[in-house]
């Protein structure tokens, strides 16, 4: 006959997870990028994975609910319930499954340290048990670091960041069909004069639209852009690039050193029948001089995307 013993307590520091990072960026733009849904949804969840929003009510009391997919397809429900929120300074909540009492539950204090011109970031995080901070360390240790890195590179891309935003008079289902179908975007994309061919469109991730945009006097411009994220009628992410007549990415037709790829990021909400588009643009594998390039170069693409939103417009009003 066996006595059991009772479990000596375990230690509240044996139960956490403590993570720091510290960004080259201001303290006010991090804490910016963990609370605000067009920021998160770049940068949160191990690479390869994507976030899609439920809702996000950043305040105490405050609940936020999103889907994470992995790169294989499986979708994870995720809730977040704030107790403290302190601009600039502080994050307190719980984090689970969307499901009360979720023994993979745990909680967070994010705290928010101003180090000059960088910022330290400190996330604790308390499990109910050492072994449950043991299995979320098995199941998801790398993937919390290439989480802060997505961020790290998020700060980067947003000192240069071209941003767009316009209101249409349609639906936000219609806007999003003259995004993403074929006969739609011939209609509109490109610089005024053109006339638009479409060679191939493949609306997937990781598919292409290739496009001939062809001028009044016979000149001939290959785009393309290859699908990264799709999730309509909300958000569309891809690159875009010049390409040749057999759809590969060729180098920009300028004199200056202008990035070969452009990452777009396209979120459409609606509000009383209308729809706000917001044009979110930042150079993608560029060297340091083709950021500098890019940055110098968006006046001249406010002028070319505004265009193209003017048409977009005039496309819409037809129905």
């Amino acid at each position: 006959m066996s006595a059991h013993l009772p479990r000596p307590p375990e230690n509240a520091s044996d139960r956490e997870l403590v993570i720091t990072r510290v960004f080259a960026a201001p303290r006010e733009l991090v804490f910016k990028t963990w609370t605000e849904p067009q920021h998160v949804v770049r940068w949160w969840g191990p690479r390869g994975c994507t976030t899609t929003m439920r809702e996000m009510d950043v305040r105490p009391g405050g609940v936020w609910r999103y889907v994470m997919r992995t790169p294989d397809g499986v979708d994870w429900d995720n809730r977040i319930r704030y107790h403290e929120v302190v601009a600039n300074e502080r994050l307190v909540y719980d984090h689970d499954g969307d499901v009360d009492d979720d023994p993979r539950g745990f909680h967070v204090i994010t705290e928010f340290h101003a180090r000059g011109e960088q910022t330290e970031v400190v996330m604790r995080m308390r499990f109910a048990s050492v072994a449950a901070r043991d299995e979320a360390v098995k199941r998801a240790g790398d993937g919390v670091s290439s989480t802060f890195d997505r961020l790290g590179e998020l700060l980067g891309d947003l000192e240069v960041e071209f941003v767009l935003t316009r209101t249409f008079d349609a639906p936000r289902e219609l806007v999003y069909r003259a995004l993403t179908e074929a006969e739609r975007l011939a209609q509109w994309w490109g610089p005024r004069g053109f006339t638009m061919q479409t060679r191939r469109h493949d609306l997937r991730p990781g598919g292409n639209y290739h496009y001939c945009m062809r001028a009044a006097d016979g000149r001939e411009i290959w785009g393309k852009f290859t699908y990264v994220e799709i999730d309509p009628p909300a958000r569309l992410v891809f690159l875009n690039s010049f390409a040749d007549a057999e759809g590969n990415t060729v180098r920009p037709p300028f004199d200056d050193d202008w990035p070969r790829e452009i990452l777009h990021t396209l979120t459409l909400t609606e509000q009383g029948g209308k729809t706000t588009v917001t044009l979110r643009g930042v150079p993608h594998n560029a060297t340091p001089a083709q950021r500098a390039t890019f940055l110098a170069g968006h006046k001249s693409m406010d002028g070319g995307y505004s265009s193209s939103f003017d048409e977009l417009a005039r496309h819409l009003a037809k129905g």
